[in-house]
């Protein structure tokens, strides 16, 4: 994992939608810090500044620093609310953390060499994806930014599971520790229309 964010937020002690909504007037996010020994906590922060913190695919699956009024905690984001037809962000969930106890994420999955399938470059198949993450458990900081998929030996009909993925070390896959028969495909060379299958020489 490499660096770590920082979020400032505020607490707040109103709650209900009257109170959200004036947050949300005051360019404002409700959100709720919860999980470990503490209570929940309400807090609020910057719409602008979550936002620009979201254009960074690393910070759904890094810890995150709050700062709460001249306090820290250490946290992952879990669950956010978009405003449906708007780009706005409604609220956010946050979960404390604590770096001895393993916790539960979903971390993208990044396909590379797409181009330089066998399947695709020598057959004219195509890649499918059934799958954008992976949901794992580890320590916090243990966490990866992402999953890499190398699709360059798969053939058209092959498919990449669960257990073909390389994870990092103390990094585990929770459908896998439920037995093999969650071994599910995250991705599958699928034959050109028509159905016929062209092998070329490689290049």
């Amino acid at each position: 994992m490499s660096g770590e964010f920082v979020l400032n937020a505020v607490a707040r002690g109103d709650v209900g939608k009257g109170a959200s909504r004036r947050l949300r007037n005051d360019e404002l996010v409700p959100a709720i810090v919860y999980g470990g020994t503490q209570q929940p906590r309400n807090v609020s922060v910057s719409h602008r500044e979550l936002v620009k913190a979201l254009e960074n695919e690393a910070f759904f699956s890094h810890l995150i620093t709050l700062k709460i009024d001249g306090g820290a905690e250490e946290v992952i984001l879990k669950d956010l609310q978009r405003h449906p037809a708007r780009p706005r962000i409604l609220h956010a969930d946050f979960q404390r953390v604590s770096r001895d106890r393993k916790i539960h994420v979903h971390i993208p999955l990044h396909f590379i060499n797409q181009e330089k399938c066998h399947g695709v470059k020598n057959q004219g198949g195509i890649v499918q994806h059934n799958a954008n993450e992976v949901h794992v458990t580890c320590l916090p900081q243990d966490l990866p930014e992402y999953i890499e998929v190398d699709m360059t030996p798969y053939h058209v009909g092959q498919a990449v599971h669960l257990s073909d993925l390389r994870l990092p070390a103390g990094v585990e896959s929770v459908e896998l520790s439920h037995g093999p028969e969650h071994d599910i495909p995250v991705a599958t060379v699928l034959a050109p229309k028509g159905g016929a299958v062209e092998e070329t020489p490689a290049s």
